[in-house]
């Protein structure tokens, strides 16, 4: 048997000097190269829960849609209502196939009466560009797809305020949960969105690629006082997971529909507007799902990863799709599809670890919720 092709980045950050002066271990992630981790990701966890983190999210997909109907547009696109959004605020969406697979999930915000930005995750870009591009084609809309010409920094952690604060013309720490505004950081204009995929509080702050640079040495001077702290790919996941929010291609593919994904909530079936994938989605909101992603907790010894399978006795219920040892819980926590009748907090299932089954329970999502 031949080994899998490894893969080959395609596109490098425009911060990559950047990362390698601070000794980044450098990884190919969605085809392009990112720094995985720094000084360690147990340590690069910590900072993002005690202090702040600095990330690199460049790779991330930026599509702006404009136009007299580009709400409508995107309404009919995903399967979300972002005519609903004020000018200023932003929501979780998804992009789903006619059967009701989940090809992307997205961050839609509404920036003017009629222009939206849609972030999409790196290796789906260019498959959700040119959707967009086919579903929006009846409207009066067009897409202007970015992705290459903006880059994007994130700080996280309880100090991102005390960190951006300084160098914004406008008050951050007035933004929404999920709003974005325009203004100038570090005499950069930029796009400031209080969204982020850590659990913690924080900002996304997009810019054109060739000023990337300048931003995160911004950024990265006026942190260092705070205890900030670069960040890579791999304490991402960590925190992502213990937050509770998917990773498209682990918890998320075409085989998952949002409601197997228990973010069925996101999905409105009584927009006015037709969508792709809606009448699936309708006969899987009555006859409910076929299986749920559910939080776990090891109870007994060993670390639940992608892919080992899940039993209820005997019986094969699921598998897992994400999985680690929670620096900040100090156990091991993941996440996993179960069949309906395993999926109620308290239940105990086990997960195969070599050849071992190991006792777990299951738990609400999320696993962390950080102080307010």
């Amino acid at each position: 048997m031949t080994e899998p092709p490894l893969e080959v980045a395609i596109h490098a950050t425009p911060l990559l000097d950047r990362h390698r002066a601070l000794g980044a271990r450098m990884t190919t992630f969605s085809g392009w190269e990112m720094p995985l981790q720094y000084r360690g990701i147990l340590e690069e966890h910590r900072a993002v829960r005690e202090r702040a983190g600095l990330f690199d999210l460049s790779h991330m997909g930026e599509l702006f849609v404009e136009g007299p109907d580009a709400g409508e547009a995107l309404s009919a696109a995903l399967v979300s209502e972002p005519p609903r959004l004020a000018v200023g605020r932003a929501q979780y969406s998804m992009i789903c196939a006619p059967n009701g697979g989940i090809l992307d999930d997205l961050i839609v915000y509404r920036l003017a009466e009629e222009r939206f930005l849609v972030v999409a995750n790196a290796g789906n870009t260019p498959l959700v560009s040119d959707l967009l591009a086919q579903r929006i084609a009846p409207h009066r809309a067009i897409l202007d797809d970015r992705s290459l010409a903006m880059a994007l920094c994130a700080i996280q952690g309880p100090r991102s305020i005390e960190i951006v604060a300084p160098l914004a013309n406008l008050d951050v720490a007035s933004i929404h949960y999920y709003g974005i505004a325009e203004g100038v950081v570090a005499g950069i204009p930029a796009l400031v969105a209080r969204t982020g995929y850590t659990g913690e509080d924080g900002f996304e702050i997009f810019v054109e690629t060739a000023r990337a640079g300048e931003l995160w040495d911004a950024l990265w001077s006026a942190g260092r006082a705070h205890g900030l702290a670069a960040v890579g790919l791999g304490a991402r996941d960590t925190l992502r997971l213990e937050a509770g929010m998917p990773l498209y291609g682990n918890d998320l593919d075409p085989g998952v529909n949002p409601f197997e994904a228990n973010l069925g909530r996101v999905v409105r079936l009584d927009k006015p507007i037709d969508f792709v994938g809606r009448e699936a989605l309708r006969r899987i909101a009555e006859n409910g799902p076929a299986r749920l992603l559910v939080g776990l907790t090891m109870t007994g010894r060993g670390i639940a990863r992608h892919g080992y399978p899940v039993f209820a006795g005997e019986r094969a219920t699921g598998v897992v799709t994400s999985g680690t040892l929670s620096p900040t819980l100090g156990r091991a926590i993941a996440m996993a599809y179960v069949a309906p009748g395993e999926a109620e907090p308290g239940t105990i299932v086990a997960v195969e670890i070599r050849a071992a089954r190991v006792a777990a329970e299951v738990v609400p999502l999320p696993f962390y919720r950080r102080p307010r």
